[in-house]
């Protein structure tokens, strides 16, 4: 399985250069880049961040999470960083007001560009975040629209993300690896991989059944002035059960 870790763990650290020797302290090289490392709507400064990871050893396997308006002459820019790139993955949103007229233009910047689009599921106030309206929506758009599972929010919807994986497997493009814990009141803490309430093994071994091919990025939004000790921790636990 390909592990990367998202880049919004290190949202504390702004430096590209930093963030990158950080993911290489966590014993990984690749990573999901998001709008907090990147200004996907200034083209003039892809060839920089697009470098400095290059040189440092780490690979860019994705963006995201990018959201999808119907704007073709923005979101055309998303998909240029990642032709850059040389990738054909990107994370995205669709703001419920421009549908279905965002998914069609999603649709065709994605042929044209030859990429697979991976739905985030950000929770229960998300309108994306049930299994019910994502089957709604693979109903009705083409395969180059697909699910990025975020194990997490998924718990957060009361939704089981074992069966979601194996439910969406024709449609499971990447994974945000997250596990939770919630207080009384329903609030979430991220936890390391595996002491929460995400049944780990369970979905490595449907992953597994189904040959998943796609992205694993690796998410914890805990510790924001430190998360590498608790993201190398969560590179541990994944290998040791993978």
């Amino acid at each position: 399985m390909k592990l990367g870790v998202q880049s919004y763990c290190f949202r504390g650290f702004k430096d590209n250069k930093t963030v990158a020797k950080m993911v290489k302290d966590c014993g990984l090289d690749r990573i999901e880049i998001c709008g907090v490392h990147c200004d996907f709507t200034n083209t003039s400064g892809f060839k920089d961040v697009i470098s400095i990871y290059k040189d440092e050893g780490v690979e860019i396997c994705s963006i995201g999470v990018q959201g999808m308006s119907n704007n073709v002459d923005k979101e055309r820019k998303f998909f240029d960083f990642i032709k850059m790139v040389g990738v054909r993955l990107m994370s995205v949103d669709f703001n419920i007001d421009t549908v279905p007229a965002s998914y069609r233009t999603a649709e065709k910047l994605a042929e044209e560009y030859d990429v697979r689009l991976a739905i985030h599921n950000h929770g229960a106030r998300h309108w994306l975040g049930s299994s019910q309206m994502l089957e709604y929506v693979f109903k009705n758009t083409s395969e180059r629209i697909g699910l990025c599972l975020d194990t997490a929010w998924a718990l957060d919807s009361r939704e089981d993300p074992v069966q979601m994986a194996e439910k969406f497997k024709d449609r499971l493009y990447s994974l945000h690896l997250k596990d939770f814990v919630f207080d009384r009141a329903g609030k979430p803490q991220d936890v390391i991989l595996g002491e929460g309430n995400l049944k780990l093994k369970q979905l490595m071994e449907v992953l597994d059944k189904n040959s998943f091919s796609g992205e694993a990025i690796i998410e914890y939004e805990g510790d924001v002035n430190n998360p590498v000790p608790a993201l190398k921790r969560c590179v541990e636990v994944v290998k040791k059960t993978g």
